[in-house]
């Protein structure tokens, strides 16, 4: 398989994920704060992975990035806590639309931090996508809550850790930025959850770790579709958490998307099929220059 359809296939994975991940985080939060959520989110997620790490006899924490690793979670920490939040505010599909500004950040990031460039069909996807997010929030024809301000002051901060995280896939493998993640947010949100500590009920503890196995799928895909493309190639197809989230919030939570939700998708999913029409084909033109150069 090609790097750009394997990254293509690691960030639906983590969009799939993902959307799995705040499903069950939902749901927990209906018995536990935030607090509790995001601890036990983390916590867990580095059980799940500490056999790895053991059997590595720690290698997997070797990095030249320490600070780095360190200050990603510093900022992971409140973003965590904020989109978390919003979950109990509003529908999982409105939150999953307000965080689709975290592509249009991090690709103007991503040219001013990581020298890359902004191609026309990866504009041009970023576009239609923004342009369906404006048509199912609506701003200025329906109230603006404080949940919406949280996602957004969280999608800013999550934009800033997707740059960092660039950086460091460069010389760190996915598994130890994962595991640096793990480590210090676990550290980070138990000195939180200590002054809100609430004991979840044992249905409660199963969602959350669901929640946790779904965390770590997606950080790990998330990570290495980092490794093999530009971030601003992967952005596009973060709008897909939409249809999946609209989905799940139908038939968990009895949530109807609105007319102007499936509007905003169908938007969404054809800038997502453009790029990846477009990623696809310039994939084979590489290779059959590479043959053409062999031959």
């Amino acid at each position: 398989m090609s790097k750009n359809k394997l990254a293509i296939f690691l960030i639906i994975t983590s969009v799939l994920f993902a959307t799995l991940m705040l499903t069950f985080l939902k749901l927990a939060q209906e018995e536990v704060n935030v607090y509790v959520a995001g601890f036990f989110r983390f916590f867990i997620g580095l059980l799940i992975i500490s056999p790895y790490i053991i059997r590595t006899n720690f290698t997997v924490f070797r990095t030249i990035h320490l600070k780095k690793h360190f200050f990603r979670s510093i900022l992971n920490l409140p973003a965590m806590l904020l989109y978390f939040s919003t979950l109990v505010m509003l529908p999982i599909e409105k939150v999953t639309a307000i965080s689709f500004v975290v592509p249009l950040i991090v690709t103007v990031l991503a040219v001013f931090f990581l020298g890359e460039k902004i191609y026309i069909y990866r504009t041009l996807a970023l576009i239609l996508g923004f342009g369906g997010m404006l048509i199912i929030l609506r701003p200025g024809f329906i109230d603006i809550s404080i949940g919406v301000y949280m996602a957004l002051f969280s999608s800013f901060l999550w934009s800033i850790v997707i740059i960092i995280t660039k950086k460091i896939s460069k010389d760190d493998s996915s598994i130890t930025i994962l595991a640096y993640q793990s480590v210090f947010m676990t550290l980070f949100s138990f000195i939180v959850v200590l002054f809100f500590w609430e004991a979840p009920s044992t249905k409660t503890l199963i969602y959350l770790v669901l929640s946790a196995i779904c965390g770590t799928v997606l950080h790990l895909a998330l990570n290495h579709s980092y490794k093999l493309v530009d971030v601003s190639m992967t952005q596009p197809y973060s709008f897909l958490n939409l249809v999946f989230a609209s989905i799940i919030g139908f038939f968990v939570f009895s949530e109807t998307p609105d007319l102007y939700t499936w509007i905003g998708a169908s938007i969404i999913f054809l800038g997502i099929f453009i790029i990846s029409y477009r990623e696809m084909k310039l994939d084979k033109e590489i290779i059959r220059k590479r043959i053409d150069i062999k031959s």
